[in-house]
C-alpha cells in the first residue's frame, strides 16, 4: 500500500474538502512539497503544508517555508503600482514618460502607464541581444526597454510581457516612490502585514527557501508550450523568454534570490500570499489597508481579453497588472477576482466578493498548455465547493 505524505497545519471543518484535495495531490509520488492557505473575512481558514523542501526529500516543508513563485510575483508588483495610483502619485492614463523621461524614445512618448500593466504596450521582449549577466543588471534592462520601439502599435494587441513586465512596472515604482519595488513591497505592504512575501531575499532567509525542481520532460503526445515557442528562436515570443537568457541552474542560486526581478523571482510562503490578498479582499478586517475600494475594483476590471500573441494564442483575460479567471480556469464564480499564476503551478488571488485571499505554492514544477494548472485548479474548485 502506498503511503501518502502527512498533511500538516490547520483547516476549518467547513473547508475539509480543501484538505482532501490537497492530500490528493500527494497521492502522486512525483509531488515533492507545497502549501495552500486561505484567508476568509480576515482570518485563516486553511493553512496546510506537506512534503519536502528539496529534491533529495531531506528537508521537511514547514509552515514558514519560502519558495520562488515565478510570475505569481507579478501580482505583488502590480499591487505596488496600484498603491501609488491610490495615493495619487501615479496616473494609469498618463504617459509613462511623465515619470520616466527616457522612456519617450522609440516613439513611446504617448504610451500610457496602463498599457505597461495590461500587456498591450508592445514591449514583451528586448530587441538588442543581451548577455545572461544582464538579467541581474537593472539599468541595463530598463535602458534597453526605454530605447526600443514597440513590436506592435501599443494598445492594439496584447501579448504576455513575461519578464519585461517587471522591469517596466518596477521602474515606474522606483521613479515615482524613490524605492526599488522589492523595498516598496516590504515597507508598504508585506512588512506591515507581517506577510512572508519578498522580491529579493536577505541572506537571513536562505535556510527557509525551498529548492525549485524543474518540470519533467513532456510525455509522448503532451505539448510543452515553452518548447513550442522556442522552436522559432528568432520570434518575438522566443525573445521574450530567451533575452537575456535565464540559465536553468540559476533559479536555486543566491544570486537569483538576492536580485529584484519583479516579473518572476518573488519568494513567498502560501500563508504570506494569502495574507496579502486577504487584506485586499477584506480591508475592514486588516489593520493595513493595501488598496482603496476604488483600487480593488480597478484591479479586477477586465481591460484585455482574447488570444495572446506570446502564449501561442491561448485565451487570456488581463486586468491592469493581474490575470483574471477564464472559462476553463476560473478564479471562482465571482466577477472581480484577480491575482496571478506562476510557472510550474503556483497561484494567488483575491476575491473581494467572497472576502477571500487564496494561495498555493509548490517546488515541483509541472508544464502544460494552461495558465494556472490542474493542481491549483483543483484546490480553487474545492475552496468554492466549501462556500
Amino acid at each position: 500500500m502506498e503511503l501518502r505524505q502527512e498533511i500538516h497545519g490547520n483547516c476549518a471543518t467547513r473547508f475539509a474538502r480543501v484538505r482532501e484535495a490537497f492530500a490528493e495531490l500527494f497521492a502522486d509520488p512525483s509531488e515533492v512539497g507545497g502549501a495552500v492557505a486561505i484567508q476568509l473575512d480576515g482570518r485563516f481558514v486553511v493553512d496546510l503544508w506537506a512534503g519536502h523542501a528539496d529534491a533529495a526529500r531531506s528537508r521537511p516543508w514547514e509552515r514558514d517555508t519560502l519558495v520562488n513563485v515565478f510570475s505569481t510575483t507579478k501580482g505583488m508588483t502590480a499591487l505596488c503600482a496600484h498603491r501609488l495610483v491610490d495615493r495619487g502619485s501615479l496616473d494609469l492614463d498618463a504617459p509613462a514618460a511623465r515619470y520616466w523621461p527616457e522612456f519617450a524614445r522609440g516613439g513611446k512618448a504617448a504610451l500610457p502607464v496602463r498599457q505597461l500593466l495590461n500587456h498591450s504596450a508592445g514591449l514583451p521582449a528586448i530587441r538588442r541581444p543581451l548577455p545572461p549577466s544582464a538579467l541581474f543588471e537593472w539599468e541595463a534592462l530598463t535602458d534597453a526597454l526605454a530605447e526600443q520601439e514597440p513590436f506592435w502599435e501599443p494598445g492594439t494587441r496584447h501579448g504576455y510581457h513575461a519578464l519585461t513586465f517587471g522591469w517596466l512596472v518596477g521602474e515606474l515604482v522606483r521613479r515615482v516612490s524613490g524605492r526599488s519595488v522589492g523595498r516598496f513591497l516590504q515597507e508598504e505592504i508585506a512588512g506591515p502585514l507581517e506577510a512572508d512575501v519578498y522580491i529579493g531575499t536577505a541572506p537571513s532567509l536562505d535556510h527557509r527557501v525551498a529548492e525549485i525542481i524543474p518540470a519533467p520532460p513532456p510525455k509522448l503526445g503532451e505539448v510543452d508550450p515553452l518548447l513550442e515557442i522556442l522552436k522559432n528562436p528568432t520570434s518575438v515570443a522566443a525573445r521574450a523568454f530567451l533575452n537575456p537568457l535565464l540559465p536553468p541552474d540559476a533559479i536555486n542560486t543566491t544570486q537569483w534570490r538576492r536580485a529584484e526581478i519583479p516579473a518572476g523571482n518573488g519568494h513567498a510562503s502560501a500563508r504570506g500570499l494569502a495574507q496579502v490578498y486577504g487584506a485586499v479582499s477584506a480591508p475592514e478586517r486588516s489593520a493595513t489597508k493595501v488598496l482603496h475600494p476604488e483600487g480593488v475594483k480597478r484591479s479586477g476590471t477586465e481591460e484585455r481579453s482574447g488570444s495572446d500573441l506570446i502564449l501561442l494564442d491561448q485565451f487570456v483575460r488581463y486586468g491592469p497588472g493581474f490575470m483574471l479567471g477564464t472559462p476553463d480556469e476560473p478564479l471562482g464564480p465571482n466577477a472581480g477576482a484577480f491575482g496571478h499564476s506562476g510557472a510550474g503551478g503556483s497561484l494567488a488571488f483575491a476575491d473581494p466578493t467572497a472576502k477571500l485571499g487564496f494561495a498555493y505554492v509548490m517546488n515541483q514544477m509541472q508544464s502544460g498548455r494552461y495558465l494556472i494548472g490542474p493542481r491549483a485548479n483543483a484546490l480553487v474548485k474545492a475552496t468554492y465547493d466549501c462556500l
